[in-house]
């Protein structure tokens, strides 16, 4: 056989073997791209994203966009190729699997915890919304679970109002294991509690609950040596009116900015967008603190594709947003609530030059 086309032969086979190998040969890694784009005042599924019963309401118009990141599931095998192309991709990332799915966390508890945060995300987007608008919201600290074979198993359940520990008032969740931990292991903490039948009854009928119950639980010692009775305590929050908020197929709790801005302006006369599409991202509290969230460039890129021109942008999230921004997108910087009603108010009435813009760290 002539050398050349020995060359040739030898040259084919080897390409053969690389791209069976590129295929075949599994690798560790996921990649994350951006995923749907949704208005929270506009429609989803054939229903608005955000309904409002028993308050006056008012026409909304533009866009005020939640945004998403589209991962690969816990179960699926990326080859060679697939990983090579991710990495090639403009608007892809790929991470190590253990990333997303730490732990061997399966399909399903890696769905539960994100359904869990957005659920959360939600209470506290209410709950930040009508803060901002100076609305009564009800606040009490609830038992949130009680943990199997705990001191508290079978004396407290999920739902219980809390209302003192040992006699003092109870305010903030973190009361709670802050006056148990007083105690040293073996020790008596006594619980005042509404239970959680009557709680749900007076709320149904609209009034005060008049029964407490005290309960003595005898604490026991957790792994790092404080007193516990078992319990995780939470707090739940009543609102003056129905605002639900419906969205399938959306999990964590990166939405909570866009919803509460979403209720605002649904419920305040006039319009806080002026017509704009502006998308962002961000987490929030109940005090309507904004904090940081994972993927944001897939995001920003996600926005644009849709026809975004403002992106509101979470501080801590702004130097790497800013590494790589999609032309004709402008990153608003954003702390809290205020800072985001508040850049709204300028870019409805087209005072864009002092707007906070993200910048690269230098």
């Amino acid at each position: 056989m002539p050398r050349r086309t020995a060359t040739m032969l030898a040259s084919t086979l080897m390409l053969i073997a690389l791209l069976c190998a590129g295929v075949l040969i599994k690798v560790p890694y996921s990649v994350m791209s951006p995923g749907p784009t949704v208005n929270t005042l506009g429609d989803h599924g054939g229903e608005p994203v955000l309904q409002i019963s028993g308050h006056k309401t008012y026409p909304t118009s533009g866009h005020l966009n939640m945004t998403t990141v589209r991962v690969t599931s816990a179960d699926y095998n990326m080859n060679i190729a697939e990983a090579v192309y991710g990495w090639l991709a403009h608007d892809n990332i790929v991470v190590p699997h253990e990333t997303l799915y730490p732990n061997g966390k399966t399909e399903q508890q890696s769905s539960q915890e994100n359904a869990e945060e957005f659920s959360q995300s939600q209470e506290a987007a209410k709950v930040a919304a009508l803060r901002e608008l100076d609305l009564p919201v009800k606040s009490q600290v609830v038992v949130s679970t009680v943990f199997k074979d705990s001191p508290a198993e079978g004396k407290l359940h999920a739902g219980d109002v809390i209302k003192t520990v040992d006699g003092k008032p109870v305010k903030e969740m973190t009361d709670v294991s802050e006056l148990v931990t007083k105690h040293k292991p073996g020790q008596d903490v006594v619980f005042s509690v509404v239970p959680v039948k009557e709680a749900a009854a007076a709320e149904k009928a609209g009034k005060e609950p008049t029964r407490t119950e005290d309960l003595k639980i005898t604490t026991e010692k957790a792994k790092d040596g404080r007193a516990v009775v078992g319990i995780e305590a939470g707090t739940d929050h009543t609102f003056p009116f129905t605002i639900d908020i419906k969205l399938a197929d959306v999990g964590g709790p990166s939405a909570g900015l866009m919803f509460a801005l979403g209720i605002v302006d649904k419920l305040t006369p006039g319009d806080l967008t002026g017509g704009n599409f502006v998308a962002g991202t961000g987490t929030i509290d109940v005090d309507g603190k904004v904090g940081p969230i994972g993927g944001i460039g897939m995001k920003t890129v996600g926005a644009r594709s849709k026809g975004a021109e403002y992106f509101l942008t979470p501080k801590d999230n702004c130097a790497t947003a800013a590494k790589d921004v999609p032309d004709g997108l402008t990153l608003v910087k954003v702390d809290t609530i205020d800072d985001a009603v508040d850049s709204l108010n300028d870019i409805r009435k087209g005072d864009t030059a002092d707007l906070p813009q993200c910048t690269v760290k230098k």
